[in-house]
């Protein structure tokens, strides 16, 4: 479960990011962006990152405040799972990202596919809609929803994209170091459970 700390940070920041996008009395807007001013500081008294980066990170939100949703494609081959190394942390991931405006759920699980392991795919079904904050994840400002798209291949191989620097498929007792900021053993795990009943419901939480 998420930390209360970072919980009343985002509860916050929320506020007064919804509350810049309608204020229009000035005092009203110094007070949200003292709001937002104190988010930053409790993010960055508990965590690694520094204000000025948190900072910009809040700043480049606008609007009424809405979480965010990160979108993962679920490939299997031969009862192993395909994972991509992700340069940024040199750890192992499901393809996938940040949803894209113009693109459909199902648009972005084959991009993401495509573009960080070479493979070209088709959206199947939907498997899981997960809140980030009920998952072991490291801590971060953002409400995050993820998604869980099972995919088949249909054609190219095995590339290195941009982000990735390796793509292997995995099976679940053979599992690589985790990057668990975008998905944890237990998640993939759960992926499984799809591989063998593959009927099974969606799963919300």
């Amino acid at each position: 479960m998420e930390q209360k700390w970072l919980s009343w940070a985002k509860e916050i920041q929320s506020i007064a990011q919804t509350g810049l996008a309608y204020a229009k009395d000035v005092y009203d807007i110094e007070r949200y962006q003292a709001l937002r001013e104190l988010s930053v500081d409790i993010l960055a008294n508990y965590s690694f990152e520094s204000k000025e980066k948190i900072r910009l990170a809040f700043a480049g939100d606008e609007g009424y405040c809405t979480p965010k949703v990160d979108i993962r494609g679920v490939v299997f081959r031969e009862g192993h799972i395909l994972l991509v190394r992700e340069k940024l942390d040199g750890k192992w991931a499901l393809p996938g990202g940040w949803a894209d405006i113009g693109l459909s759920p199902s648009e972005v699980a084959v991009k993401e596919i495509r573009e960080e392991s070479g493979f070209e795919t088709q959206a199947v079904r939907l498997l899981a809609v997960l809140d980030k904050k009920f998952h072991n994840h490291p801590p971060e400002p953002y409400h995050i929803y993820k998604l869980f798209i099972l995919c088949r291949i249909v054609g190219g191989e095995a590339v290195e994209g941009v982000e990735t620097s390796g793509v292997s498929f995995f099976a679940l007792d053979k599992l690589p170091e985790l990057s668990e900021e975008r998905n944890t053993k237990e998640q993939l795990n759960t992926m499984f459970q799809f591989l063998r009943d593959p009927n099974a419901p969606v799963i919300l939480d």
